[in-house]
């Protein structure tokens, strides 16, 4: 159910909001509260491993640069692949080369389609929004954080190991303070599941308010 008020398309161009912030600190469930107040959700993970899939140019291009990530069937292994990028910057920077022009294709060809369908709004959620050109594009950028100790524990109830969640938040340390700037709105989910929906949800009325 649409939160606005407005009939979908009736605006016309749909209202951008790119959703950013550290690993583990709440974005994917930010999105899913939008999706159910009548966002569009495009999720650029979803988007990058559909580009990097079993045999398609994208994983052949990955498994040529990090030949490591070869997994026993001949196909990319992106735990192993997690484990490099996210231990050596080089290593993820060559990553995010390769995998970025043809996510922010499809993110672009994906936005372009919620706007031919009518969206009220749509989120572009990714850790890359600002590094990859996207931020630019949105008509607002949000910045998801909350605390270290929450971060630690969301990763742990993933299953990560601790030196693998060390090593993916070291690699994600300044991201906070690279959006910050940009950023128009901070959710901060530190604290009560209840209180930060409501944050979200008055949030988004607002972001919708002032595209009006």
């Amino acid at each position: 159910m649409s939160v606005s008020g407005r009939d979908a398309g009736s605006a016309g161009r749909a209202l951008r909001i790119g959703l950013t912030g550290p690993i583990g600190c709440g974005k994917s469930t930010v999105a899913g509260w939008l999706a159910e107040l009548g966002a569009t959700v495009i999720d650029a993970d979803d988007i990058a491993r559909d580009v990097s899939a079993p045999g398609t140019a994208g994983e052949q291009a990955i498994l040529a640069r990090f030949e490591r990530a070869v997994g026993a069937d001949g196909h990319l292994d992106r735990t192993v692949l997690a484990r490099i990028a996210f231990g050596d910057p080089a290593a993820l920077r060559d990553l995010e080369a390769i995998v970025r022009p043809s996510v922010r294709a499809r993110i672009r060809a994906a936005i372009d389609a919620a706007d031919a369908a009518g969206a009220e709004a749509i989120v572009v959620e990714a850790i890359g929004l600002v590094d990859g050109g996207l931020a630019t594009e949105c008509d607002e950028v949000w910045l998801v954080e909350c605390d270290q100790a929450s971060q630690r524990d969301r990763l742990a109830g993933r299953g990560a190991e601790p030196q693998d969640a060390a090593r993916r938040i070291a690699a994600q340390r300044d991201l906070v303070a690279r959006v910050a700037p940009l950023a128009t709105r901070r959710i901060d989910t530190s604290g009560a599941i209840r209180a930060t929906r409501a944050a979200v949800e008055d949030s988004y009325r607002a972001a919708l308010a002032s595209d009006d």
